[in-house]
């Protein structure tokens, strides 16, 4: 486990404590509030870099770019070079600033892993109406056990977190555009390098975070924060494989409703399996569903502690494994990506530790996750199984997007630390970059339109 900073552990023990035994969050004081877009970002960040210098302070970047056909970039660090390598030799120099799964890969693999680090750059921007709502959100919006928020409109709903499940909350409805069309390949890497490409389609409208609508919704249980399609394009076995997603807050009736198309059946049927630690159609058990976009669905099934903050080496301004011209065989090497390609930066980030509760099933007894300070990404898990042994290890690579200020992460890898595999999901490199301009209507999202859809 890295070390947590103690001046963090200060600023949140004493909510972390206050929340153990209470059902509910609630926003933080005025007087809190009252830091954001001062010594505080507009979304939680602390402003300021590192005493030591090496975490620089924020400085946000423009807009610039096209909604349609521009793959993310920044060319003012495009020529920069490491300043060091972590390597298996000098591990011991900076293990209290990696993740449990890094120091697993560089011990697994001395003679091939490494992480090159570069310079830290804190660009990440988002939107006027984002910042502006998400100041208003640290006093308005609450949480009712870790499931059910209220309370929040437009913008990231706990910029201050209280409690472990809020910046998990943070990351799910993040700002990410108001609709979007993108690629997300996927591909299953053997112990060897080669591996097998699935070609997915998605298509997204989102309710919550929405700055085309005139009146923003509020963040609450039944109702949807965004609607999700995916098609399969290829392999040919599993072509023409759609899967539907309401998404709303809540569990139960009240979360997440999803359906699925195969072509097999030739039928849309409700498939309630959309959820937690069932596999995702067509990984081949390589990725749950609650694994997709690092973390994704209920939060029922674990308590959520806020462990504080801590400076890390992790994937940011990742553009050259993320973009062309590497490709899909770029990326793929035995045992681990092509360790030529990852960018890390030291950053702060937030850390979570999710335990499994002895009542409610779950792969996993203990997941320990960090949250990029400045956007509210996951951009790496550590999976523990019931033996307390590392299991999996999940990497997000993180992309700034200046032409609508969002930020996301591609590539995403999960390391099977049992099987020697790994999966490489929300690749686009060989495709089209993402689409902003699609259009997109709440019918796009119906049963009803996807059988039509697929059955032409």
């Amino acid at each position: 486990m890295t070390m947590i900073h103690k001046y963090t552990v200060a600023c949140v023990a004493g909510a972390v404590l206050a929340a153990a035994g209470m059902p509910a969050s609630a926003g933080v004081s005025a007087e809190e509030a009252a830091k954001l877009g001062k010594e505080l970002t507009p979304v939680g960040a602390v402003r300021a870099g590192n005493e030591a210098g090496t975490i620089p302070e924020w400085t946000p970047a423009e807009q610039a770019g096209e909604l349609k056909g521009w793959f993310p970039q920044d060319p003012s660090i495009a020529d920069e070079k490491p300043m060091f390598t972590i390597t298996a030799a000098n591990l011991s120099e900076h293990a209290n600033k990696l993740s449990d799964g890094h120091k697993e890969l560089l011990r697994r693999f001395p003679d091939s892993y490494k992480m090159m680090v570069y310079p830290s750059h804190r660009k990440v921007n988002f939107p006027d109406e984002i910042k502006e709502a998400t100041i208003k959100n640290a006093t308005r919006a609450s949480l009712e056990g870790v499931d059910n928020p209220k309370g929040a409109y437009l913008g990231f709903p706990f910029p201050i977190p209280q409690t472990g499940a809020e910046p998990v909350w943070n990351h799910r409805v993040k700002w990410r555009g108001n609709v979007i069309r993108r690629f997300n390949n996927q591909m299953i890497v053997q112990q060897d390098g080669s591996f097998g490409l699935t070609k997915i389609v998605e298509d997204v409208l989102f309710y919550y975070a929405n700055t085309d609508m005139d009146s923003p919704p509020e963040l609450k249980p039944g109702t949807d924060f965004l609607r999700y399609l995916s098609e399969t394009l290829s392999p040919p076995r599993i072509a023409g494989t759609y899967i539907l997603v309401h998404e709303k807050a809540g569990f139960g009736t009240e979360g997440r409703s999803a359906w699925l198309y195969a072509p097999a059946l030739k039928r849309i049927r409700r498939a309630p399996a959309v959820c937690c630690d069932n596999p995702y159609e067509g990984t081949d058990g390589h990725q749950f569903y609650d694994q997709v976009d690092m973390y994704n669905g209920v939060l029922e099934r674990f308590t959520w502690k806020l462990k504080g903050k801590a400076e890390m080496y992790v994937p940011y301004n990742s553009y050259k494994i993320a973009t062309p011209p590497t490709t899909y065989d770029d990326i793929a090497s035995p045992n681990h990506v092509n360790p030529e390609l990852p960018r890390y930066e030291l950053h702060r980030v937030w850390v979570v530790e999710a335990n499994n509760k002895e009542d409610q099933r779950h792969t996993f007894s203990k997941r320990v996750m960090y949250f990029d300070e400045d956007s509210w990404n996951l951009v790496a898990i550590d999976n523990y199984d019931h033996e307390g042994k590392l299991t999996q290890f999940q990497e997000g690579h993180l992309v700034p997007y200046f032409n609508n200020l969002s930020v996301t992460t591609h590539v995403e890898t999960i390391y099977h630390l049992n099987s020697g595999r790994y999966f490489v999901t929300a690749m686009i490199n060989e495709d089209e970059p993402y689409d902003g301009t699609v259009r997109l209507t709440d019918n796009t999202f119906e049963p009803r339109t996807i059988q039509r859809k697929a059955s032409k």
